[in-house]
C-alpha cells in the first residue's frame, strides 16, 4: 500500500460532514421523539437513583447525567448535546485544523450519549456504524493542536481498520441475504420488489421498478458478486485490484442513493471506501501527475506478473458468476437469463471454508502494515525522533490489533463454528466494551419484505366518529398522488418506524400507542414530526376526538399502454384494521400504555428561566421552521464553500510562493550569469594585464641583457686598450 495521506484527509472530511448531518437531523426531532411530552420521553431512561455519577456512567455511559447540574432537564440536555455536536462537526468540516483526534473523541462521546437513550428510534445499523467509524477516526486523525508532526509513520496501520470495517460490512451484508433463506434473494427476484417496498423511495425508484425482470435478476447477481466476492480484493497486494474494488463498491452505493432515501448510511459506506485509495490515485483525480521513475528489469517483470494475476482474477470472477448463477444470453429476446445454481447447504459449506481464511487474510494484511511501519520508524534520522516514532508506532499498533481482535466476535456471527472457536479472552474483551459500541455486527436487507404488496399504516382522525380524515406524513407513502420525496441525508425517524410497524401487529410496536395518545392530546412537538407545516395537518386547530389506524397494501403504478406516465404514483388496497378506534380515556388505550410502561409516573420537571434553557428554546424555534433537508444542505453548502475558499486561497498562496521562488531562482540565475560575465571580463583583463606585464618584463629583460652585453663589450674594449697601451710601453 502506498502513501495514504490524501485519502485519510478525505475520510476525516467526509466523516465530519456525516456527523453534522446526523446531529442536525436528530436535533430537530428531539422534542417530538424524546421530549417531556414526546412519543418516548428520554427522561424515562434516566431514573433518579441513589447511585453516584460514576456508577451511573458505568450503567449507562451518557453525558445526560450531568444535565441537572447545568439546570437542564433531559430534553434540553439532549438538545444541547446535539446542537453542540452539529456546530462542532460543522466547524470541523470547514476548518482543517479542527480535524484533530481530540475533536473526534468529543463528537463520538456526544453521539454515544444520545444513542444510550435513543431507544427504538436510534437503534439502526447506520447509527452503530457511525459510532464505530467515529471511534476509528480517533485513532486515524492526527493531533494537530498545539503542535503536530508531519511524519506519522503509523497512519497506514490505523487507517487499515477502516478497510477491515468495510470488508466486514459488505461481506456480512451479502452473506446474510443467502443465510436468511429468503426466497426472493435465492430466486434473484428481490429487486423486483425492493424499489417499491423500501422505507422511503425516491422518484427514480418508480422508474427503476419498471425495468425488465431479466435486468432486475442480473442486478441481484451483480449485488452478490460485489458484496461477497469483491471484498476479498480489498486486501490484494495488487494496487489495481483495490482500485477496481473501490469503483465497484461506490457504483452500487450510488445506485442505492439514487433509488432510496437511506439518510447518511450510503455516504458512510463510500467514506469507508476511501481506505482503498492511495495518494497517487487521488493526485490522478486532481490532475497532479507524479514524476515517473525509471523502472528496473525486476520491477518490469513484477508489473507484468501483476497484470497477469489481475486479468486472471477478473476471469475467475466472470467464470464463477456464469457457473453459479447459470448466466445465458438469449439473443432472440435480447436478454440474459439467470438462476441460482447452488443449494443452501453448498453455500453453508462455502461459508465454513472461507470465514476462517478471511480472518487470516486480515491478520496477514495487518501484519504487513505493522512491520512496514516499524521499518519506517527504524529508518528515521536522529535518536530522539526515532524513539518518538517508535513509541507512537507501538501504541497505535497495539490499539489496532486490539480493535481487530474484538471485531472478530461480531464478524463471526455469520458462521457458528468460527464463532465458537474464538479465544475466550477475545469474547471477554468484547463483552467489556460492548456498551460503548466500539464494534458491531452488520447485515443489511436480510429479508425482502412486502412481496405481496407494500404494507402501510394509515392513521385517520375524526371529530364525530362518522367523518374520517387521513393524517398525511411528510415523507412516507400515504397519498397515492404524491410523488416520493428526496430527503437524504435527513432521516425522519418516526416515518422509518412507521414502516417497521406496518410489518406486524401494533403490539410489536409499543410506541405506536404513545403516538396516538400524544396526537389525541394535540402535542405540537409530536405533530411537527408528521407535518412541519401545520396548515397541512388536518387537526391543527383542534385535536381529533377519535383516532384509528388501518393497514393498506401499496404498489407502484404502471405506465399506460401508450407509454405515457400515469397521474398517480401509487395504487393501494385496504387490508385490515391495524389499531382500533380510541379516544382520550379509552380503556384499551390506557391498557396498552400501562402494559408497556408508557404512562408518566412522575410529572416532568418545570423548565428553568435561566439563560441557557432560554437560548436553547430560541435556537430550536428558529431552526425547526425550515424543512430539515433544506437545513442540512444549507449547512453543508456553507461549510463546503468555506473549504473551497480556503483551498483556493492556499492554492493561490502556493502559486504565489512558487512564482516568488521562480523569480528568486531567475534572479539568482541572472546574477550568476552576470557574475560569470564579469568574472570572464576580469579574467580577460587579467590575462591582458599579465600579457602586458610579461611583455614589459620581457622588454626590460631584453634591455637589461643589451645593457649587460654593452657593458661586457666596453669591459672587453677597455681591456683591449689596456693591453695595447702596455705593449706600446714595452
Amino acid at each position: 500500500m502506498g502513501e495514504t495521506r490524501l485519502p485519510r484527509h478525505m475520510f476525516l472530511w467526509c466523516l465530519s460532514a456525516i456527523y453534522m448531518f446526523a446531529f442536525a437531523s436528530l436535533y430537530v426531532q428531539i422534542p417530538g421523539l424524546y421530549g417531556n411530552e414526546g412519543v418516548l420521553p428520554a427522561r424515562w431512561q434516566l431514573r433518579v437513583s441513589g447511585k453516584s455519577v460514576v456508577e451511573q456512567l458505568k450503567d449507562s455511559p451518557t453525558l445526560l447525567w450531568f444535565g441537572p447540574r447545568l439546570g437542564l432537564d433531559t430534553q434540553q440536555c439532549m438538545e444541547l448535546l446535539s446542537l453542540t455536536g452539529a456546530l462542532l462537526s460543522l466547524m470541523t468540516l470547514a476548518l482543517p485544523v479542527l480535524r484533530d483526534c481530540r475533536v473526534f473523541l468529543v463528537l463520538w462521546i456526544l453521539y454515544l450519549s444520545l444513542y444510550q437513550v435513543g431507544q427504538v428510534f436510534l437503534y439502526f445499523q447506520w447509527d452503530n456504524l457511525l459510532l464505530e467509524m467515529g471511534f476509528l477516526a480517533i485513532l486515524i486523525a492526527p493531533m494537530k493542536m498545539p503542535w503536530s508532526t508531519k511524519e506519522r509513520l503509523h497512519d497506514n496501520v490505523t487507517f487499515w481498520l477502516a478497510r477491515w470495517l468495510l470488508f466486514r460490512l459488505m461481506f456480512a451484508s451479502g452473506v446474510v441475504k443467502l443465510t436468511s433463506r429468503c426466497p426472493t434473494w435465492w430466486g434473484l427476484t428481490a429487486l423486483t420488489y425492493h424499489y417499491e417496498t423500501q422505507c422511503i423511495p425516491t422518484p427514480l425508484a418508480w422508474f427503476a421498478h419498471q425495468l425488465p425482470v431479466w435486468f432486475q435478476k442480473l442486478s441481484v447477481v451483480g449485488t452478490f458478486v460485489i458484496e461477497i466476492a469483491v471484498p476479498f480484493m480489498f486486501f490484494s497486494p495488487i494496487r489495481r485490484h483495490r482500485l477496481a474494488a473501490f469503483y465497484m463498491q461506490v457504483l452500487i452505493q450510488v445506485f442505492i442513493i439514487l433509488s432510496g432515501n437511506y439518510n447518511f448510511f450510503n455516504i458512510l459506506t463510500i467514506t469507508l471506501c476511501m481506505s482503498l485509495l492511495d495518494d497517487q490515485h487521488v493526485n490522478f483525480w486532481l490532475r497532479r501527475y507524479m514524476p515517473k521513475t525509471e523502472s528496473t528489469s525486476l520491477q518490469t517483470l513484477c508489473s507484468w506478473l501483476a497484470v497477469v494475476l489481475e486479468i486472471g482474477t477478473y476471469a475467475l470472477l466472470g467464470y464463477w458468476s456464469v457457473r453459479y448463477f447459470d448466466l445465458q444470453v438469449d439473443w432472440e429476446n435480447k436478454s440474459i437469463s439467470s438462476r441460482t445454481a447452488f443449494t443452501y447447504f453448498e453455500f453453508n459449506g462455502f461459508l465454513k471454508t472461507v470465514t476462517v481464511p478471511s480472518i487470516w487474510i486480515g491478520v496477514l494484511s495487518l501484519t504487513w502494515e505493522v512491520i512496514s511501519a516499524m521499518f519506517k520508524c527504524a529508518c528515521v534520522r536522529g535518536v530522539l525522533w526515532r524513539l518518538w516514532n517508535t513509541i507512537q508506532w507501538a501504541v497505535m499498533a497495539a490499539a489496532t490489533v486490539s480493535m481487530f481482535a474484538i471485531s472478530l466476535v461480531p464478524y463471526t456471527y455469520i458462521e457458528y463454528d468460527a464463532h465458537s472457536n474464538l479465544w475466550p479472552g477475545i469474547r471477554t474483551a468484547f463483552e467489556a466494551t460492548d456498551r460503548y459500541q466500539l464494534v458491531s455486527s452488520y447485515g443489511l436487507f436480510r429479508r425482502m419484505t412486502g412481496v405481496g404488496g407494500r404494507p402501510e399504516v394509515v392513521i385517520e382522525g375524526s371529530m364525530d366518529r362518522n367523518t374520517w380524515t387521513e393524517i398525511e406524513f411528510m415523507y412516507k407513502p400515504g397519498n397515492v398522488s404524491a410523488a416520493p420525496p428526496v430527503v437524504a441525508p435527513h432521516q425522519p425517524r418516526l416515518d422509518w418506524q412507521m414502516w417497521f410497524a406496518a410489518l406486524g401487529p401494533h403490539t410489536q410496536s409499543p410506541w405506536f400507542s404513545s403516538l396516538l395518545h400524544r396526537l389525541l392530546q394535540g402535542k405540537r412537538d409530536v405533530i411537527r414530526l408528521i407535518q412541519t407545516d401545520e396548515s397541512q395537518y388536518p387537526f391543527s386547530k383542534q385535536p381529533p376526538a377519535y383516532l384509528r389506524a388501518h393497514r393498506y397494501k401499496y404498489w407502484f403504478s404502471k405506465p399506460k399502454e401508450d407509454g405515457s406516465y400515469p397521474q398517480r404514483w401509487w395504487r393501494r388496497v385496504y387490508v385490515e384494521e391495524f389499531y382500533p378506534m380510541v379516544h382520550l380515556g379509552d380503556s384499551y388505550l390506557e391498557q396498552m400504555l400501562d402494559q408497556h410502561g408508557l404512562k408518566d409516573k412522575a410529572p416532568p420537571r418545570r423548565s428553568s428561566n435561566a439563560w441557557l434553557p432560554q437560548l436553547l428554546r430560541h435556537v430550536g424555534k428558529h431552526a425547526r421552521e425550515m424543512p430539515t433537508p433544506l437545513l442540512l444542505w444549507t449547512l453543508f453548502s456553507s461549510a463546503a464553500t468555506v473549504c473551497l475558499l480556503n483551498s483556493l486561497r492556499s492554492l493561490a498562496r502556493h502559486h504565489q510562493h512558487e512564482s516568488l521562488q521562480n523569480k528568486h531562482a531567475d534572479k539568482q540565475e541572472t546574477g550568476w550569469n552576470v557574475a560569470e560575465e564579469e568574472a570572464k571580463k576580469h579574467e580577460e583583463e587579467d590575462v591582458k594585464d599579465d600579457a602586458e606585464e610579461d611583455g614589459k618584463e620581457q622588454e626590460e629583460d631584453a634591455t637589461s641583457e643589451e645593457e649587460q652585453e654593452g657593458e661586457i663589450e666596453e669591459e672587453v674594449n677597455t681591456e683591449e686598450t689596456d693591453v695595447d697601451s702596455l705593449r706600446k710601453r714595452k
